[in-house]
This record gives C-alpha cells, structure tokens and sequence, in this order.
C-alpha cells in the first residue's frame, strides 16, 4: 500500500464528480481540524483509496472500485466538505 498526499484524489474525485474536489475545504469528524482535501494523506492500494486526517489519522474518505466499472464512496470522517459551483 503507497502512502501519498490528497492530491492523488483529484483524477478520482473528477472521475465520479466531474470536477477537482482536491481544494474543497473540509472538517474532520474526529479531531476537528480545517484544511482542503489536498492536505490529506491518502493510502493507495489495488482495491482504492482511503484518505486519512493529517491531525488524528481519522478515515475521512474511502473510494474502492470494483471490477465492472462501479465505485463505492464512503466520507465517515467528513464532518463538512464545500461544493463550488463549476
């Protein structure tokens, strides 16, 4: 398993959201703490990804693709995460 920053999410989260969520501000659920998606450190791995709180290691975000083209997204540590309009 590669251990790399948030920005390896931004082709996956363009891929399933049709846009670069890598500068989106978010909150962890966990500690608390502020800062964009960037900043992340993210595990990668033949399954997906799973990105981790910086401050506490909290999961804020998983992506794991199956086989046939389908992607499962889950934000259990995301307590808040900003959208802006493309």
């Amino acid at each position: 398993m590669g251990v790399l920053d948030g920005n390896v999410l931004a082709g996956r989260l363009d891929d399933l959201f049709g846009g670069d969520a890598t500068t989106s501000a978010a909150r962890c659920r966990h500690c608390g703490a502020r800062g964009v998606l960037a900043d992340v450190v993210v595990f990668a791995s033949e399954m997906g990804l799973v990105a981790r709180c910086r401050g506490c290691d909290g999961v804020l975000l998983t992506i794991v693709d199956r086989g046939d083209g389908r992607s499962w997204v889950g934000m259990p540590g995301l307590d808040g995460l900003e959208v802006r309009p493309r």
